[in-house]
């Protein structure tokens, strides 16, 4: 259905969207569920993109979960809704218990390899670029940083193979 949409008009729906729902979860401050994969690329580096929507930042891919979805299954639908790829070896790096848009969240965290070259959607992701994980960008999101601080600590970041 989102397909029939033309792009520049999906394009600038998602920032209407986007506040309707952050002043919903506010309002709600009922729990949400998602998740964020790290994806690095054969030589290590961070693969990171800019949304169409929300702040403009350098951000992980990933989204919310379903209701009775699986987070793994969720993670690999996310990227290949996002950047068009198939990601089968995911990581399970635990969760992070947050607060996004003012509700509680838990954050479902995945560690990938891609060895395929991601394209960006052009309705919900704008950019997307590899970084070396020892110099990312900026303005890298608070949620994102928090994220790879974490896949850092675990002593994952910068490796290069993932687990199912």
């Amino acid at each position: 259905m989102i397909g029939l949409i033309p792009a520049p008009i999906h394009r600038a729906i998602m920032p209407i969207a986007h506040g309707v729902r952050h002043r919903w979860r506010k309002f709600s401050g009922k729990p949400i569920s998602g998740v964020s994969v790290i994806l690095t690329n054969l030589s290590g580096d961070v693969l990171l993109l800019r949304h169409s929507y929300g702040p403009k930042v350098w951000a992980l891919p990933g989204g919310g979960l379903k209701k009775g979805e699986d987070p793994a299954e969720c993670a690999r639908r996310e990227v290949r809704e996002e950047l068009g790829v198939e990601i089968t070896a995911l990581q399970s790096l635990g969760t992070l218990e947050e607060m996004l848009s003012g509700a509680p969240h838990t954050a479902h965290l995945f560690a990938a390899t891609c060895n395929a070259r991601p394209k960006p959607d052009r309705r919900e992701i704008l950019e997307v670029r590899f970084f070396p994980s020892h110099s990312l960008p900026e303005p890298l999101g608070r949620v994102t940083r928090s994220r790879i601080a974490a896949w850092k600590a675990r002593g994952i970041g910068g490796a290069n193979t993932a687990k199912t």
